[in-house]
């Protein structure tokens, strides 16, 4: 696994709104880890918009976007529900869930119009989601006495910044355990500027590696 391979995810849930011919189109996308988390956004959506004529849906779900569904929920076959998982998949993003809510308005938008339709109001929301990269990286510990901690913790805010890593909250015990999950390429790096801030005195451990959400800077 590699990080060119991963898609990204939103970091929140958001809503969007569009209009066509009076027909109104409520689009939520959400963030989902699991086809049953998507199943409960869906049924929560369903039952806050009970007046909605369709609730459309289509759904990512996996590392590598590897389960996949969608639905028409009424609309002619293959005009909701999968051009809005196509743009899911043009996109290249995963765990997520969309759900558009739609209001008929009295003008029929014929199956092309649709498609539009219900792709747009997909894409319109994901240009307005707070995006998420998606890579791999390595788990790396210290183990710092808590006279020392603060220094340390405030040094490896900055290296993260720098090193495209990510910094998880510390974790008090007999030391300070500050985690840092950090670039494969990184790790020596990391090691050795460690090193020379504590006078050797604090020996990074490795572990292993995972797939880490990576805000965007």
């Amino acid at each position: 696994m590699t990080a060119s391979d991963l898609p990204s995810t939103i970091a929140e849930p958001v809503e969007h709104t569009l209009e066509i011919k009076r027909s109104i189109f409520l689009t939520h996308l959400a963030p989902v880890a699991t086809m049953e988390e998507a199943d409960a956004v869906i049924a929560r959506i369903r039952k806050q918009r009970w007046d909605a004529r369709h609730h459309c849906t289509a759904l990512v779900v996996g590392a590598h976007a590897d389960r996949q569904r969608s639905n028409d929920d009424g609309e002619p076959a293959g005009t909701a529900g999968v051009p809005m998982l196509e743009v899911l998949r043009r996109r290249d993003v995963t765990d997520v869930v969309a759900v558009v809510s739609r209001w008929f308005g009295g003008v029929k938008l014929g199956a092309g119009g649709l498609v539009r339709a219900y792709g747009s109001a997909v894409a319109d929301t994901l240009d307005r989601a707070p995006m998420v990269r998606r890579t791999v990286r390595t788990q790396v510990l210290l183990d710092v006495p808590h006279a020392d901690a603060g220094r340390v913790l405030a040094f490896l805010h900055q290296w993260v910044e720098g090193h495209d890593a990510v910094l998880d909250s510390p974790a008090y015990g007999a030391f300070a355990t500050l985690t840092v999950w950090v670039a494969p390429a990184d790790v020596a790096a990391l090691d050795a500027d460690v090193a020379a801030l504590t006078a050797g005195a604090v020996v990074p451990r490795t572990g292993d590696g995972r797939v880490v959400d990576v805000p965007a800077r």
